[in-house]
C-alpha cells in the first residue's frame, strides 16, 4: 500500500503559483516512482484575496492547516499591497500560530552554477543554517514614547527563554548528527557585547553538547566574523545554529554564495507539528505569466519537505535530479529569462530525471 500525504498549497502572489506548479509536478513524478501519493488542497491567500476581501489569513484557516501534513508555499508579496500587511498577516501568522520554531536554510552550490566566490567549487559550499524562528527581537517586545518629537524614544528587545533556546539547539545537534558529514556544529552569536542573551545561548549550547552529543564538535563564531568566513572560507562550516535576527541576515548572504535566490529554498519547521516550505526569492511580479521565472528553488523546497516528512529517497532523488540537470548544462543560468528554457520546461526536465 502506498503512503499518502495531505499537502496544503499556497501559491500566493506574482510568480509564486508558477514555481509552485513546477514543484508539484516534480513531487508527483517522484511520488509515482516511489509509491507515494499526494493529496493537494489549494488556498488562495495572498494579495488578490486581500484586496478583494480585506482578509489575510483567517483563524479558521489556521485550524484547517493544522490538519495537513505540510504546507507548500509559492511566494507572498503584491505590488499593490503596502509592504508588511501580507508578510505579517500571512507568513508571520503562520510561523507563530503553527509554532514553526526552526528556520532551515541549506546553502549548497550545485554543479555549473556561477559562484561569486573565487575558486570555490560545490565541495566547498555545502552547509546548513538553523535559525531560531519564533523568538528574539522579531516578537515586537518594546515600544515608542514621545513619537514624532525630537525626544522620541524607541525600543525593541531581544528576549529569549531557556526553553526556546534549548529546543532550537537540540534540533541543531540532532540535525548535525543525522547529516553525518563533518559532525561540527557552529553557534553564531555576538557574545562579546550581547552578554545576557549571548551567555544564555552559549551555556545552553555547551551544556547540551557536553552531556548528550560528545561526538559532535562544538564551534563558535561571532556573527560579524561569520559573514567574513562565509566569503573567505565557506568550507569551514557544516551546520550553524543561531538566533532569529542573525539567522535572517546570514542566510541571505548564504543564498548569494550558492548562486542566488533562484536556487535558495527554506523550511519553517515545527518538528512536532505542521511545517511550511518555500523558495526564498520572492514573488517577482514583473515576470508573472511570462514562463521565464526559475522554479528550482521551489523544487528544492519540495525536496526539503520530503526530507522533513521522512521520505529520504524522494528528497535525494529530487536533489540528484536538480544536480544532474544543472550539471548537464541545459539550464544556462539561474536568472529569470536567461535559463535557456522556460519555467515549465525546467520543471519537465527535473521531473524526467527523478
Amino acid at each position: 500500500m502506498s503512503k499518502s500525504y495531505n499537502i496544503a498549497l499556497i501559491g500566493g502572489d506574482g510568480t509564486g503559483p508558477e514555481v509552485l506548479a513546477e514543484g508539484v509536478k516534480v513531487l508527483k513524478a517522484a511520488g509515482d516512482k516511489y509509491g507515494v501519493k499526494f493529496n493537494f488542497t489549494e488556498y488562495d491567500f495572498g494579495g488578490e484575496r486581500y484586496m478583494r476581501t480585506g482578509e489575510t489569513l483567517p483563524d479558521s484557516a489556521i485550524e484547517e492547516l493544522k490538519k495537513q501534513d505540510a504546507i507548500y508555499l509559492g511566494a507572498i508579496g503584491h505590488p499593490d499591497v503596502k509592504p508588511g500587511i501580507l508578510e505579517i498577516g500571512i507568513l508571520l501568522k503562520l510561523r507563530f500560530s503553527l509554532d514553526q520554531y526552526i528556520n532551515l536554510r541549506p546553502v549548497k552550490l550545485y554543479p555549473n552554477v556561477d559562484c561569486p566566490l573565487k575558486d570555490k567549487k560545490p565541495e566547498d559550499v555545502d552547509f546548513v543554517v538553523i535559525r531560531e524562528n519564533t523568538g528574539g527581537i522579531y516578537t515586537a517586545q518594546g515600544g515608542v514614547a514621545k513619537k514624532g518629537t525630537p525626544q522620541e524614544i524607541a525600543s525593541q528587545l531581544m528576549i529569549y527563554s531557556r526553553f526556546e533556546v534549548d529546543r532550537c539547539i537540540k534540533y541543531a545537534y540532532e540535525y548535525t548528527k543525522k547529516r553525518n558529514k563533518k559532525k561540527k556544529l557552529t553557534l553564531v552569536h555576538k557574545t562579546n557585547v550581547l552578554t545576557y542573551c549571548g551567555d544564555l545561548w552559549m551555556r545552553a549550547f555547551k551544556e547540551m553538547g557536553d552531556k548528550y552529543y560528545p561526538d559532535i564538535q562544538q564551534d563558535y563564531a561571532h556573527v560579524d566574523a561569520t559573514t567574513m568566513w562565509f566569503v573567505k572560507n565557506p568550507e569551514f562550516f557544516d551546520v550553524i545554529v543561531t538566533e532569529n535576527m542573525f539567522g535572517d541576515i546570514i542566510t541571505d548572504l548564504g543564498a548569494m554564495i550558492q548562486g542566488g535566490m533562484g536556487i535558495a529554498a527554506g523550511g519553517n519547521i515545527n518538528p512536532e507539528g505542521v511545517s511550511m516550505f518555500e523558495p526564498i526569492g520572492g514573488s517577482a511580479p514583473k515576470y508573472t505569466g511570462k514562463n521565464v521565472i526559475n522554479p528550482l528553488a521551489a523544487i528544492c523546497a519540495g525536496a526539503m519537505m520530503m526530507e522533513t516528512l521522512g521520505e529520504e529517497k524522494i528528497a535525494q532523488a529530487i536533489d540528484s535530479a536538480v544536480a544532474n540537470a544543472l550539471g548537464s548544462g541545459k539550464i544556462k543560468s539561474l536568472s529569470a529569462g536567461k535559463m535557456g528554457m522556460g519555467t515549465m520546461e525546467v520543471g519537465d526536465l527535473i521531473a524526467s530525471l527523478v
